[in-house]
């Protein structure tokens, strides 16, 4: 039977630096979500929308999108089928491949992408830009790009973060 190591527990400030990320990443993304939800739609369907706005021809394969906006694919179709139902995406099948779908977007979701994004953009820097300093915020950045490669490197080929 192997021997049972110890956790290597969070130091003190280690503890701290994990529960402020927790609750700032938490009441940031519930104030972005208000923030949109005033109008009319989720922070997750306007990731959606706008990142299918700035992909060429402004479609993706559903399988590329879950990757890229980190959810499930399960997930993604629930969220597709409320943005096609506004008028705002249409599925369509991948040429040459039976099973793939292509999201995209249409005339009348580009331009409630073309709406929102001032609005979006005036909420990200009250909530988080404008709070940081611009070596606190590349740091931010820079931190959250090595989590996520690292967790990216880890995915098991097809699996969705």
């Amino acid at each position: 039977m192997a021997a049972v190591s110890e956790p290597r527990w969070l130091s003190e400030t280690e503890q701290q630096a994990w529960r402020a990320y927790l609750r700032g990443g938490r009441l940031l993304m519930d104030a972005l979500d208000r923030g949109l939800a005033a109008h009319g739609l989720s922070l997750s369907e306007y990731e959606i929308i706008s990142m299918l706005s700035e992909v060429p021809n402004q479609q993706m394969r559903m399988s590329e999108l879950a990757d890229l906006v980190v959810q499930s694919r399960s997930r993604l179709t629930h969220t597709a089928t409320r943005l096609e139902k506004r008028g705002w995406v249409v599925r369509e099948p991948c040429l040459g491949d039976r099973r793939g779908v292509l999201l995209t977007l249409t005339s009348e979701g580009r331009a409630k992408v073309g709406q929102i994004a001032p609005v979006h953009v005036e909420q990200v820097r009250a909530n988080l830009v404008d709070r940081l300093t611009a070596a606190e915020f590349a740091a931010l950045g820079d931190a959250m790009g090595a989590v996520a490669t690292g967790l990216a490197d880890e995915a098991s080929p097809g699996e969705t973060q």
